[in-house]
């Protein structure tokens, strides 16, 4: 049975945020990703990829993890880049968007400093509300990467369990952020999808904006024990796929 990402960002928002308090299971750790970036892992996402490598966060929230304000955050993060020498910071694990005001403010602090914030998002929210691309134009440290499941609503629906129609949220995301001139570029999950339907998506994303095609990240999924395990369940077998510490120096 599918289900509106909308809504469960609601119910999802009522266990992981309090005010400008938000849950995360792992207050910062170091990454190779973007070259090296110090990143938090936070609880609660309103998709349910089946690709995911995120387990009991992203599917009860209200066991794990703890509440922090964006002031500690902030600080954990920044202690993690001085240490290892990284100028990126992220929210990573899973969908930090469902907590607005937390989000906002960590940002208005990490724009007081000279750190790139990358902002990981499924895009749903903010292609829902063109609001918050407005309000995340206000930053100078922010790139905003939004991560498609998939290359058309069908695959979307499949990959992810929601309604089909939630994908075009993805794509007006990237639409409402390039109206309110943020910095970002779509990353599209490719193991799943035909050379055909991939030439669909960019030639729809280049009639939005030619640099959207020209800069499209290609994402492929990461076979973790339980995320082969998910995918075994549900009768959905990648076309591409890398085991864990074995993906190609292009995709990190």
């Amino acid at each position: 049975m599918t289900y509106d990402p909308l809504e469960l960002a609601e119910e999802t928002k009522k266990i992981v945020a309090k005010g400008m308090l938000r849950k995360y299971y792992r207050r910062s750790r170091p990454g190779r990703w973007y070259g090296g970036i110090a990143s938090a892992d936070c609880c609660g996402c309103n998709l349910r990829c089946v690709f995911c490598w995120s387990g009991a966060p992203r599917d009860y929230p209200e066991r794990l993890g703890e509440f922090y304000s964006p002031e500690q955050i902030f600080a954990s993060l920044t202690a993690c880049a001085k240490k290892y020498g990284y100028r990126q910071l992220r929210v990573s694990g899973n969908e930090p968007t469902i907590a607005k005001d937390h989000l906002l403010r960590l940002l208005e602090l990490v724009d007081e400093t000279g750190y790139k914030f990358i902002l990981e998002t499924n895009g749903i929210l903010v292609g829902h509300d063109s609001d918050y691309a407005r309000k995340l134009s206000r930053f100078r440290c922010v790139q905003v990467r939004v991560s498609l499941k998939g290359t058309n609503q069908q695959e979307f629906s499949r990959l992810t369990g929601a309604i089909p129609e939630a994908f075009m949220l993805q794509l007006k995301a990237l639409d409402n952020l390039l109206d309110a001139a943020v910095s970002s570029y779509a990353a599209v999950m490719l193991s799943f999808s035909s050379k055909e339907s991939f030439k669909g998506l960019l030639d729809r994303l280049r009639e939005m904006d030619r640099g959207l095609a020209e800069n499209v990240e290609e994402e492929y999924v990461f076979l973790y024990p339980h995320v082969a395990k998910r995918l075994s369940e549900a009768g959905i077998q990648p076309r591409i796929s890398y085991k864990p510490g074995k993906a190609p120096k292009e995709l990190i």
